[in-house]
């Protein structure tokens, strides 16, 4: 009968942690609902509006791909991981990981009301795209000395500083070629407190094993 018990808690414990590991990469389906004039940042047309996995509710997130290009209603399939996590197998790849980090940092300044949408969204194309650099826009937003300017305070950034940001990015897509690679915020747990609660339940579990061979 302990031994059953003993089973029974071990299992709620491993089920628990597998419930909490989706959070680390999620697969999910993406439908374009189109731009907005409010929300996250208040730009004119910034952030975009999204369907995810045929939700009701909204979600909004801003692009960091110019040269990419999405339709109204158009559906895709996109790999949802936490920020940092994501760059290894982002659209840009990891020798893009600086401006990534900058580009996280101006979305989350964008989330304080610090900048508009709109001017994080030019400085953002601005990481990773010469052809958005080209722009008018992109100077009369002032994008170039934001851009400057996060790109210095990324190389000296902690991890911490990148908490809830997510990247979706669309699987078999390119720069250029195919959906648009998104940011967005979500106050989920990080990777680091997943692993927290994972080593904790481990830990307890070894605590309740003694426990039950003591009895």
């Amino acid at each position: 009968m302990r031994l059953n018990r003993l089973h029974l808690i071990l299992s709620v414990l491993v089920v628990s942690l597998l419930l909490a590991s989706p959070a680390f990469a999620t697969s999910v389906t993406m439908k374009y609902l189109g731009g907005t004039g409010s929300g996250i940042g208040g730009g004119a047309v910034y952030p975009y509006q999204f369907s995810i996995n045929g939700s009701s509710t909204p979600t909004l997130l801003l692009c960091d791909s110019y040269d990419n290009d999405v339709r109204v209603n158009e559906r895709w399939t996109a790999t949802v991981t936490p920020f940092l996590q994501g760059i290894a197998n982002s659209m840009f790849g990891p020798s893009m990981t600086l401006d990534y980090k900058a580009a996280g940092l101006i979305f989350k300044s964008m989330l304080a009301g610090t900048i508009t949408a709109t001017q994080a969204n030019w400085a953002i194309w601005g990481l990773f795209s010469s052809n958005a650099t080209s722009q008018s826009q992109f100077q009369t937003t002032g994008a170039g000395a934001i851009e400057t300017q996060y790109l210095a305070l990324a190389g000296t950034a902690s991890n911490s500083a990148f908490n809830g940001l997510l990247l979706y990015t669309p699987n078999h897509a390119t720069p250029g070629v195919g959906p648009q690679e998104f940011i967005g915020y979500s106050a989920v747990p990080e990777p680091g407190s997943l692993m927290l609660m994972g080593t904790g339940l481990i830990g307890l579990a070894g605590m309740l094993r003694r426990k039950f061979l003591k009895v």
